[in-house]
């Protein structure tokens, strides 16, 4: 799908000489290391993912929020924490994700974190499950600032959309686009560039098309498609789509499941990138739901003492010496999701 005009000036504009200098520094940082095989880190995070909540109110099958399966502690992110953290490195950062495990709106003052991040020129972007995107709602959202707003919707029935979104009620997820869409036209707003998010598993992927009509119907900005996490597939799962183009695994010869990913000794989201948890935790990547390599934690140390520490630099360099012996990178499919 071509990229929205309006959504790339909105990118565009947000850029500013430090934080391209400071990706320059990143990416040179990255390759240098994959070159060495030795971690080297220059630059501040170019992309950041933080937890507003781990709170939700589905119950998706594949997910510790849905499962209330978490093993830390769970709770809603203080915004003082997130003022720190853009104080000390927004003029840095490019894009801040305000979503890791939880539904973002579930935390009474999501928005107030939104504007945080605009009041910085952030690239802002957040996930949501719309279940809570009334007209009030929407029209504050709209307001916000927010840059991007992705609406994960599995299916074009309450049937299908129900079978992996346990819990949800497709007509709310409709209701809310709606207002959201309504809101931006009556505000004259080209923001947030609004996203179906459409999780290909074996019980939607016949309605794909479907999904694409009902975005058209709508006015979403765009619709994408998205492979599916399983976090026991080596015997394979009902998830799976027969399509193997939307799927992160692939049969193997001995008839069983595996990473379509080669698993090489780097990953760019070491050098470019981490997640906070609603707690100040410090975590490499998204595949550690749990925190369970917590590198550091903001109301202990500042977040440049812990990106630039041993601890976060023991951890790359274990990566680049075998990635396969880090547990949270064995179901790792960082480049393999389709996006369509």
């Amino acid at each position: 799908m071509t990229p929205d005009i309006h959504d790339v000036k909105s990118f565009l504009s947000t850029l500013t000489l430090q934080k391209k200098w400071n990706a320059s520094k990143v990416f040179s940082s990255y390759y240098y290391s994959r070159l060495l095989s030795k971690p080297n880190q220059h630059g501040l995070p170019i992309t950041l993912s933080i937890e507003p909540t781990t709170s939700c109110n589905l119950r998706c099958p594949e997910c510790p929020s849905g499962l209330r399966s978490f093993t830390r502690d769970t709770g809603m992110l203080d915004p003082i924490l997130l003022d720190q953290i853009i104080e000390e490195i927004g003029d840095e950062l490019i894009y801040l994700y305000f979503y890791f495990q939880g539904e973002p709106f579930l935390h009474p003052d999501f928005l107030q974190l939104v504007h945080l991040a605009s009041r910085k020129n952030i690239y802002s972007v957040t996930s949501t499950n719309a279940h809570y995107l009334d007209d009030a709602m929407a029209k504050q959202t709209v307001e916000s600032g927010l840059n991007r707003l992705i609406i994960s919707i599995d299916g074009t029935t309450q049937e299908t959309y129900e079978s992996y979104r346990i819990g949800g009620n497709l007509e709310k997820v409709i209701e809310g686009t709606r207002n959201i869409v309504k809101w931006k036209r009556k505000l004259k707003s080209l923001k947030p560039h609004v996203i179906f998010q459409f999780l290909v598993v074996g019980a939607n992927e016949h309605q794909m098309d479907d999904i694409k009509r009902l975005a058209d119907k709508l006015g979403i900005d765009e619709v994408k498609f998205k492979t599916v996490q399983i976090n026991d597939f080596e015997n394979g799962s009902p998830l799976m789509p027969s399509d193997e183009k939307y799927s992160r695994y692939k049969k193997n010869q001995s008839g069983l499941y595996e990473l379509k990913n080669s698993l090489g000794n780097h990953c760019w989201k070491l050098w470019h990138s981490c997640v906070i948890t609603w707690d100040g935790k410090v975590v490499p990547c998204c595949f550690d739901k749990d925190a369970n390599h917590s590198l550091g934690n903001l109301k202990e140390q500042t977040f440049k003492e812990i990106w630039f520490g041993d601890k976060y630099n023991t951890f790359r360099k274990n990566l680049l010496k075998s990635r396969k012996e880090i547990d949270i990178c064995t179901n790792c499919t960082e480049g393999t999701s389709v996006w369509i």
